[in-house]
């Protein structure tokens, strides 16, 4: 798999581990200025970790859905060009806030993912990269809401949590609904699960129908 530009496996403490340029953010090593990217912490690193091509490319434009404190939107703004990081909850877009101060182009908007017309005054259309890591139900609803978003032949990038969905039923039959809810929207590329960096977690790759 080849990764994209901006993107690469470094060593650090002896060890080859995936890096973005940039200011660190979460107490992840820099070494040269190249940042570890910790697929630990980040569903769309254990995707590149996994071989899968979320199809992120250098100076693309992405609307990130659940951006959280910024971790992983950091290591996309990073590679990305104009990158809307959407987070409903205020406490850590306070967080996220901190990481937009050194990364021009990351703009934190705290709205809910649920209702993408709450922000379609301010993001654009026919974007290059939807990435979804929202921890609701209906993920694959909301995938399907933001596609509006994109580009005709863009990309989405979606981490589903079974749990989020339903902690009472089997990760693989909460995977198989979430997948027929978005086949209704989108053409399906890939699926894979997130072990073992993320339990109960399937990683989806998408392109709009």
């Amino acid at each position: 798999m080849a990764l994209p530009d901006g993107v690469q496996y470094r060593t650090f403490d002896g060890e080859e581990r995936l890096a973005t340029r940039g200011e660190a953010v979460y107490g992840e090593p820099v070494v040269d200025g190249w940042r570890a990217w910790d697929a630990h912490r980040s569903k769309l690193g254990a995707m590149y970790e996994l071989g899968m091509e979320p199809g992120l490319d250098a100076g693309d434009r992405v609307l990130y859905l659940g951006a959280a404190n910024g971790t992983t939107a950091s290591h996309v703004a990073d590679v990305a060009g104009p990158t809307y990081a959407v987070e409903f909850a205020a406490r850590p877009m306070r967080d996220l806030l901190s990481v937009a101060e050194t990364r021009g182009n990351l703009f934190p908007l705290l709205k809910d993912a649920r209702n993408p017309e709450t922000y379609a005054h301010v993001v654009e259309n026919g974007l290059d990269l939807l990435v979804q890591d929202v921890a609701t139900r209906g993920q694959a609803r909301v995938a399907r809401a933001n596609q509006r978003f994109l580009h005709d032949d863009g990309r989405l990038c979606l981490a589903i949590k079974a749990r989020s969905e339903d902690a009472t039923r089997e990760p693989d039959d909460v995977f198989a609904d979430a997948l027929d809810d978005l086949r209704e929207g989108y053409e399906i590329l890939d699926s894979r699960r997130l072990d073992p960096f993320h339990a109960d977690h399937l990683a989806v790759v998408a392109t709009p129908r």
